[in-house]
């Protein structure tokens, strides 16, 4: 498994997140309480641009239809989506911030 950096710590504060392209997929990365997480930017109810919505706690909004997924697992947390968004291993390298690339 590879890593590629895609941001520094202080690019992504606590509380906010970033979308990111790694080898053609989109990707939002967030930072929870100084952990960082990684879930595709697709909501899994109809293909939607989950980043696109708003981040509250660890659960990101579908800007769309209103589903919450929770951005450490990729959990479907309430309908109209039921399966999970893909996650992506993140590591904190001094002040780099790398995601897994496939």
């Amino acid at each position: 498994m590879s890593f590629v950096k895609i941001a520094t710590v202080t690019e992504i504060p606590p509380g906010m997140k970033k979308i990111v392209e790694v080898a053609g997929i989109l990707i939002v990365v967030a930072n929870i309480d100084g952990q960082f997480y990684a879930v595709e930017d697709v909501c899994t109810h109809d293909g939607g641009p989950l980043g696109e919505g708003k981040l509250d706690g660890c659960q990101l909004i579908c800007p769309r239809h209103g589903a919450r997924f929770d951005v450490r697992t990729g959990a479907a947390l309430t309908m109209p989506a039921v399966e999970a968004a893909p996650t992506y291993a993140v590591r904190v390298e001094g002040d780099d911030v790398l995601v897994e690339a496939y």
